[in-house]
This record gives C-alpha cells, structure tokens and sequence, in this order.
C-alpha cells in the first residue's frame, strides 16, 4: 500500500512526533503514578512512623524532665496526621490523641499476627497496613513496646494518596490532550514557512549528488537561516562544479598515495616509540656503570674493565636494537625473516641476570636462577634476549615484598618439543582484565602498577610480536604471592624428547 504524500510532509510528521513524544511521557508518568507513589508514600510514611518510635523512646530514657512529652506527641500527630495512643505496661492510657482511635485499634486487631500484610518487623516494633473492616479505609498501624515497658499504638490513613494519584492522573491526562491539539496548530503554522525553502533546497541537493550544478537556490528575502544556507549552497556547488572533474582524474592515483603515506607515518610513529621505550634499559644499564666507574665503586682492573665492557656491549646492543626495531616492523607486516640459530637459553638468562645486576641490587632483591644442566634451543638468539630482558626488567620494577620474601625466581624446563622459561616476582598481582590487555601496543596498567618507568609498555607488544612470529605459547597468570610470565621456544630437533 502506498503512503500518500500528505502523511509523509513535515507537518505531518512534526505532529506525530509531538503527538507521540508527549504521549509517551504522559502514560509514563501515568504508570510511575500508579506503580511508584504509593509504594513511595508508604516508604516515606514508614519511616516517620520509626522516627516518632524513637523520639517517643528517648523522650523516657531521658533524664530531662523539662519535656512536656503529652505536647510533643500533639504536636507529632498534628504535624504528620497521625492518630496516637500511648500506654502503660498495665495497659493504662496516658496518652490519646483520639478518644475513638482505642476503638478502632481493638477493632482491627492489633494482635493479629498475620505477616502478609507485615511491612516492617523487627524485635519491639511492627508496622502492617490493614483494612478497617467498619470504615472499608486504608491504615497504616505501628505498634511497639518501648524500653520502659510502655505500649505505642501510631494509626496513619493512606486511603488519601490512592485518590492523589488518581487526581494526579487524571490531571496529567488533561494536559497532554491539550498539549497535542494546540501543539498540532502551531506545528502547522510554524512549518509551513520552511517548507517551500526546504523543498528547493532538498532539490538542489538531489541534482548535486547526481553531478548537476545548474539549479541554483532562489532567496527568499527573509535573511534568516534557511537563506544563509541557501546562499552557502551556491557557493559551494559552483566551486564543485569548478573542480569536480579534476579530483575525478586524481582520484585513484590520490587514493594511493594517501594508503601509502598513512602506512609509512604510522609505521614512522610506531618505530619511535618502540625506540623511546627500549632504550630506557639499557640507557639505564650504562648509565649505572658508568656511575660507577666514575665514583670508583670498584677499585681492582678487573672491575674495572668488566664496567667498561658492559657499558660498550650496551652502547652495541642500542645500535643494533634501533636497527632491529625497524626490521620489527617488517616482521609485523610479513616482510622480515628471523635469524634462528642453536644457543643455550640458560647461558642467555645468566647474562641478562648479570647485566640487569645494577638495577636489582638498587631494588635489594633475591634472583633465584639455578639451572641444572645447558637447555639449548632454536630461535633467533637477538630477539629471545630481549624477551628475557622484558620480562626480567618488568619483574624488577615491580617486585614487592610478600610474607618477608622479596625475590624474582627464573626457571627453564623442557616439555616435550619445546623448552619453557618462566619468570615469577612477588608483588601485587594483576587485574582479571590486564591479563589480556597488557600485550596490547602502548597499554599501561593502572597507576598502582607504574613504577619509575611507566610499567608495561610496548615491551609486552615486542614479545607478542616475536612469539607470535614462531607460533609458540606465551602469557602471564597470577600466583598467590605475584605474578608469573612464561614463553616457550622450540628445541633443536636433535634435542627433542
């Protein structure tokens, strides 16, 4: 069936979105009315009835005799229309601000124990709403024992908020269905001056988006929005028109270069900040050395000498790394082969163990790594140390003491055909969510965990990148004193069990 056109202007649907907003609101309020304020009310009125308990209880255990307690309790049930009585433990009335409502107690009895209307109970204190059978009403009734032995009886009518929300409804009702008639006539009245400018406008953009400049908008005279638009309009579809068949020609060509020039800068922007980040270890590696040599920490040749190395295989190793960094890239994007050799992975942790010795004396912290024989295996030596060195590194920074134990434990074992390292630090140990985020690029775990160097980085990223490179299994799992990394590597064929 086909819609007619008149149902489809913008007055029509201006009013329909009107009548149904308004709508909308009206019976939702309608349905909080009848669902939500009496349930409210009653919370309300709950809580006064346990206020007044209160009050009334301290007024006895007070030492003030000063309080005149017959006219506050006056004022209570003025103030709140409660209905009160007030008895000895010898069921003697001290108190009534009713002379009938003793009647009424008895007659919806009071001792009726039955909980389906029980609202709140606790030891000396019940409040139930129930139906008084002579006058068909609503009550609310609170009954409690005070600490003195006295009997409180507190009567509330909540038949009245059943006809306020009546009221109110029915109000509601009313001013929606005004609200539609008279916001239909000025729908009507305010859309039919923008209709017509709309009309051309939407025609003008339809012949555009088919390459056809030749209609151009007619101004009204009105100076308002719709002409400022219309003007921009022209100006925009001559200066289209002008150049709409050069960017056709260029296009593809343009497209390409974009695609190429997007992927060299963001690979520009990744490789400096695998940069920046990488060679803060080492930095710090030969900076700590060379401290050393210059406060004569060491003081025989031999020392000596094995600082200077450290810092020159360091001052190598940056060189290389920046090198490496870039043919990282390569590796992500399918481009670059690992240089897989036979090395001993126990012989590699040692080393990075003793290069790494500066940071872990400045952190006063136990490395356990006790080897039992050499565990060759096959992967590209270069890059496995830097694994082992962000792992080792980001259990430095983040060892804490746990039970009086501070330490970093490393461990190699042979399983099957691949040979697993696993590095444990005790310390806090990680949330559920950064178990798998932080392998992400430039993720950062929270500040708890951001030590002196901003905690995992893209160092986590470099050892995804080259396990995922061999295919081989890595990851990281909490312990119940800290944290544990793992990677595997494949052993020598020769080597396999």
């Amino acid at each position: 069936m086909k819609i007619p056109k008149a149902l489809k202007s913008i007055k029509m649907k201006l009013f329909v979105t009107l009548t149904v907003v308004v709508a909308i609101i009206v019976f939702l309020l309608i349905f909080i009315n009848s669902v939500v304020l009496e349930k409210y009310y009653l919370y309300s009125k709950v809580n006064t009835l346990l206020d007044v308990y209160r009050r009334v209880n301290t007024y006895y255990n007070s030492d003030n005799k000063t309080i005149d307690i017959d006219l506050e309790l006056e004022r209570i049930s003025i103030r709140n229309n409660f209905e009160i009585i007030l008895k000895t433990d010898e069921d003697i009335s001290i108190y009534s601000s009713n002379k009938n409502f003793w009647d009424s107690v008895s007659r919806i009895a009071i001792l009726d124990n039955n909980d389906n209307n029980m609202i709140y109970h606790r030891e000396n204190v019940q409040i139930r709403t129930i139906q008084d059978s002579k006058t068909s009403s609503n009550i609310a009734l609170l009954t409690a024992k005070l600490d003195n032995g006295y009997k409180l009886y507190i009567r509330l009518s909540v038949a009245s908020i059943q006809d306020s929300v009546e009221i109110s409804n029915n109000l509601l009702f009313l001013i929606g269905t005004f609200t539609v008639l008279v916001g239909g006539v000025v729908v009507s009245i305010i859309s039919s001056k923008y209709t017509n400018p709309i009309l051309q406008l939407n025609n003008i953009a339809r012949r555009m988006s088919n390459l056809d400049f030749t209609q151009k908008y007619v101004e009204t005279g009105a100076d308002d929005e719709l002409d400022n638009l219309g003007k921009s309009i022209n100006i925009m579809s001559d200066k289209l028109q002008k150049t709409i068949n050069e960017l056709q020609k260029n296009n593809i060509e343009l497209e390409k270069d974009i695609e190429e020039k997007s992927k060299i800068d963001e690979m520009r922007k990744q490789f400096i900040s695998d940069v920046s980040h990488e060679l803060k270890t080492p930095i710090a590696l030969i900076q700590g050395y060379a401290e050393g040599l210059t406060e004569n920490v060491t003081t025989d040749e031999e020392s000596r000498k094995f600082y200077a190395e450290v810092i020159q295989d360091e001052a190598n190793r940056m060189d290389k790394l920046v090198k490496q960094l870039l043919e990282l890239m390569k590796l992500e994007y399918g481009k670059r082969e690992l240089n897989n050799t036979e090395f001993d992975i126990t012989e590699l942790i040692k080393e990075v163990i003793r290069k790494t010795s500066v940071m872990i004396g400045n952190q006063d912290v136990l490395v356990k790594f006790e080897p039992k024989e050499p565990i060759f295996v096959y992967a590209d030596d270069f890059y496995i140390e830097q694994v082992v060195t962000n792992y080792i590194t980001n259990a430095i920074k983040n060892v804490e003491e746990v039970n009086g134990n501070k330490q970093i434990v490393v461990k190699v074992n042979k399983n099957n055909d691949k040979a697993r390292v696993e590095v444990f630090n005790t310390g806090e140990k990680l949330k559920e969510e950064d178990l798998t985020r932080i392998w992400k690029r430039f993720y950062k775990v929270d500040t708890s965990r951001n030590r002196e160097n901003g905690g995992t980085g893209i160092g986590l990223s470099f050892v995804k990148a080259i396990m995922t490179n061999y295919g081989n299994d890595f990851g990281v799992y909490n312990r119940d004193d800290g944290v544990e990394f793992y990677f595997e590597l494949d052993l020598p064929k020769k080597e396999k069990v």
